[in-house]
């Protein structure tokens, strides 16, 4: 009895110290558990027995079956968008000129919100900052939907862009430049890197613009960005290639090897990933020409040729 008393102490101790969803258990002190939702249970993993049968639904209080129904009953917006220039918390004064209940408006009501309207698209952007952050944000939303980035890495890129327009990074800067070079740290800081030529090829602007930006950035910013690695660009640039699997595998073996012999130090990521690609393709059979992987990696077939020698010198691979 004490020692079920002290472990109930020690249960009861735990879940005021950590929080209501920590459990642990009377019969075994054992911390795994499985939450039944649809009974409501918390039940210990290791021996079953049922810790709690009162769980709270955090869940809506009504039913739908249907996303028209999902839509029309939810009575809360969306989350916060880091992306957007108001971060979507913006209230928004519809056109339809129309009440709750459907009926149109009168003339005096509608010039009325008429007003109401205009003087709330004004207040949006009553200062340089927002509309700094509004041509910004939209452009970020052009250029991620050209390059295919996904939402995660566009929210990194706007919260960099607020943290730099904060700072006055902006000044005698292009907007375009900014938001360009928070993009290309996005994707860095999340290890998905997109080369500098390709941001210029979809963004219109020259590399050397593109490359103040981001050291600028980055001089200023307390940002943690790793360097790019070759093995971050063997995915891509092989299902650009059209190669298969296997040679993807190969190809991120040869940089491992690489990397322990302390070949990569100093050498372009894109440039070791691309004579990679082009050793595995030789090696397991699905052989591309150095022209077309050099196109792929945005590179020069000097590159690729340089790097391919480094290798199969270095690593005493045999390619015939």
């Amino acid at each position: 009895m004490i020692g079920l008393a002290s472990r109930q102490a020690k249960s009861k101790k735990q879940k005021e110290s950590t929080g209501a969803t920590s459990y642990v258990c009377n019969s075994c002190s054992s911390e795994g558990v499985y939450i039944d939702h649809t009974r409501g249970e918390v039940i210990c993993s290791n021996c079953g027995l049922v810790l709690s049968d009162r769980s709270i639904d955090m869940g809506p209080e009504w039913r739908a079956f249907t996303a028209d129904e999902q839509n029309s009953r939810q009575r809360v917006g969306g989350p916060m968008d880091w992306s957007k220039f108001d971060q979507g918390l913006t209230t928004i004064i519809g056109r339809q000129n129309v009440d709750a209940s459907g009926r149109k408006l009168t003339s005096t009501r509608r010039a009325q919100i008429h007003r109401l309207r205009k003087w709330q698209i004004r207040t949006k952007v009553h200062s340089s900052d927002k509309r700094n952050l509004a041509v910004a944000m939209t452009e970020l939303h052009r250029i991620s939907s050209q390059l295919s980035i996904p939402y995660s890495i566009r929210e990194t890129s706007a919260v960099i862009y607020r943290k730099a327009l904060r700072k006055r990074l902006t000044r005698g800067r292009t907007i375009l430049g900014m938001i360009a070079a928070s993009l290309y740290l996005a994707c860095r800081v999340h290890q998905v890197p997109r080369p500098l030529e390709e941001v210029c090829e979809h963004i219109h602007i020259t590399r050397k613009e593109l490359s103040l930006c981001v050291r600028l950035i980055l001089r200023y910013l307390n940002l943690k960005v790793p360097f790019a690695s070759p093995i971050d660009f063997i995915h891509r640039f092989g299902t650009e290639l059209g190669i298969p699997g296997a040679a993807k595998k190969k190809a991120i073996d040869i940089l491992q090897l690489a990397k322990e012999q302390r070949l990569t130090i100093g050498k372009d990521p894109k440039g070791m990933a691309a004579a990679a690609i082009y050793v595995a393709s030789i090696l397991t059979g699905s052989r591309r020409t150095q022209l077309e992987i050099a196109r792929t990696a945005r590179v020069t077939e000097v590159t690729v040729r340089n790097r391919y020698k480094e290798m199969v010198d270095k690593l005493g691979i045999s390619t015939t």
